[in-house]
C-alpha cells in the first residue's frame, strides 16, 4: 500500500495518487484542503495555530465552501515577520476546541490535503484531536504528490505554482491564500496528469455531526482585497482556469513514502533508482509469468497429443 499507517491520536493517515490501477479515481472524490499559520514550527514545543482555513472542493476543481478565521492561540503570537499576524489581532477569535464542529462539517467525506500535509497534522493532532476532532483522517500531501510525479528544481507551494502555471500565488503566508493556492496546485495536477490520477490510502468518512460554537474572526485581507467570509460565500464557484502544465512528468512515478522531508538530490536519486528496481522487477516477473505460461501451454498439448495417440 502506498499510505503510512499513523499512531491513533494522530489526525491523518497519508494516502497517495498514483497513475496505477490501485484505488479510486480521483477525480470522483471531494477534497478538504487546509492550512495553517503558527506562532511558531513545533506544537510539542509550545506552538501553536494562530490561524486556519480549510477549501472545500471537487476532484475537478469546483470550490464548495471556504471557511477561514484567525485563532486566539492563549500564547504569545510570534513569527510576525511571515505571516503578519499580531497578538491584537487574535483577540476575541475563537480558540481551536471551539472550531471542531466547524472542521469536522468540512473533513466530513473528503480527503484532507496540504501541502506539506505533515506541518498541519502535527497542528491538528496537538490542538484539535484532543479537543474531540476525530483522529486517523484520510490526507494526501501535495508536496509529497509533486516530488513523486513531476520533476522540479524546488517544490515550495510558490515555486511550484508558478514554475508549473506559470503565476505566482497571491495571499501568501495567509491561511486562506495558501489553501486556495493548493487546491488551485491540485486541481491542475488531476487535470495534467499523463493518465489518470487514483487515489489509494484511507477512505473518506461521514463525520458526526458536532455543533459548532465558533464565531469566525477572519482576517481583514487576503492578497490584497478585504474578503469577510460568511455562509453567504457558501456557493459553488470554479477554481481559476485549469492551466495546461509543461511535460515535466516522471516517466516511472516515485513512491512517496520516499518523498518527505528534505528530499534534495542525494534523496532523489534514490527514490529514482527504486523505481527503476521496481519496474524491471515487474517486467521480468512478467517475462517469467509469459514463460511460464508458455511452457504449460505447450506442456499441455503435448499430453492431449499424446492422449490422441493412445486412443
Amino acid at each position: 500500500m502506498l499510505y503510512e499507517e499513523r499512531a491513533s491520536r494522530e489526525a491523518v493517515r497519508m494516502g497517495a495518487l498514483t497513475r496505477c490501477r490501485d484505488g479510486r479515481r480521483a477525480l470522483d472524490l471531494e477534497y478538504a484542503v487546509v492550512d495553517v499559520e503558527t506562532t511558531g514550527l513545533h506544537p510539542d514545543q509550545g506552538a501553536r495555530v494562530c490561524e486556519i482555513a480549510v477549501v472545500r472542493m471537487r476532484g475537478d476543481g469546483t470550490v464548495l465552501r471556504e471557511f477561514t478565521t484567525l485563532v486566539d492561540p492563549r500564547v504569545v503570537v510570534t513569527g510576525q515577520e511571515f505571516h503578519g499576524i499580531a497578538d491584537g489581532d487574535v483577540v476575541g477569535a475563537p480558540r481551536a476546541a471551539e472550531l471542531v464542529g466547524e472542521l469536522s462539517a468540512l473533513f466530513s467525506g473528503a480527503v484532507l490535503v496540504g501541502h506539506n500535509l505533515d506541518f498541519e497534522d502535527a497542528f491538528l493532532a496537538g490542538e484539535f484531536v484532543p479537543a474531540g476532532l476525530p483522529s486517523g483522517l484520510p490526507g494526501l500531501c501535495t508536496l509529497r504528490t509533486l516530488r513523486s510525479q513531476v520533476r522540479l528544481d524546488r517544490y515550495s507551494l510558490a515555486r511550484a505554482s508558478h514554475a508549473l502555471g506559470g503565476d505566482w500565488p497571491t495571499g501568501q503566508h495567509t491561511a486562506l491564500g495558501d489553501a486556495r493556492a493548493c487546491a488551485q496546485l491540485l486541481a491542475e495536477l488531476l487535470h495534467n496528469a499523463p493518465g489518470e490520477l487514483r487515489y489509494t490510502g484511507p477512505e473518506p468518512v461521514v463525520l458526526p455531526e458536532v455543533p459548532s460554537e465558533a464565531r469566525p474572526k477572519p482576517r481583514r485581507s487576503v492578497g490584497g482585497l478585504a474578503r469577510r467570509l460568511t455562509d453567504a460565500s457558501v456557493r459553488a464557484v470554479p477554481v481559476r482556469d485549469l492551466r495546461p502544465w509543461p511535460r515535466l512528468w516522471y516517466r516511472l512515478e516515485l513512491d512517496p513514502r520516499l518523498c518527505a522531508g528534505r528530499f534534495g538530490a542525494a534523496e532523489r536519486e534514490r527514490a529514482v533508482a527504486r523505481a527503476r528496481f521496481r519496474f524491471q522487477r515487474r517486467r521480468a516477473l512478467s517475462v517469467a509469468a509469459a514463460f511460464t505460461g508458455t511452457m504449460a501451454a505447450a506442456a499441455l498439448a503435448a499430453t492431449l497429443a499424446r492422449g490422441a495417440a493412445a486412443r
